[in-house]
């Protein structure tokens, strides 16, 4: 009888040792659920990742357009410092008629309304590409233009 408890000795202690403590913890999976038709509440995006998102952004303008101060035209006029610009005054650049009798002055607005459509917004534009139709992409590249103009 004590070689068996000798020999059961070793399992009880274990078996009384593991009494009470927590296995680790499984990851836990959530859903959120919300009446039908409610609108998804979105993520929240600072200033600095929507610039940085319009940087992304922008190189779809970059073939066309620079941002650089003192930046040469390319076959777009230069974009730096656009915000608060007369449309078509820009130096160094030949503007189509529409686009410099059009009197536009270029706020975010404006130029959201025009990049979503140029022919539309102004038409006889020779701006051949634009058309961005997606709104949130449209606002991250003017932020985006607007950051780097004011630095």
């Amino acid at each position: 009888m004590r070689a068996m408890l000798r020999a059961s000795a070793p399992i009880l202690v274990i078996a009384l040792a593991a009494c009470g403590t927590d296995p680790a913890p499984e990851p836990t999976e959530q859903i959120v659920v919300r009446e039908p038709g409610a609108a998804a509440v979105p993520a929240v995006e600072t200033e600095d990742s929507l610039i940085a998102i319009g940087k992304a952004a922008f190189n779809t303008c970059i073939a066309c357009h620079g941002i650089e101060k003192g930046g040469a035209n390319k076959v777009g006029p230069n974009l730096y410092g656009i915000i608060g610009q007369a449309a078509g005054a820009a130096q160094g650049f030949g503007y189509s008629e529409a686009l410099t009798s059009s009197g536009i002055t270029w706020t975010k607005e404006e130029l959201d309304r025009y990049i979503a459509n140029p022919a539309a917004k102004v038409p006889g534009t020779t701006m051949m590409a634009g058309a961005i139709t997606d709104a949130g992409r449209r606002e991250a590249i003017i932020a985006y233009i607007d950051e780097v103009s004011a630095n």
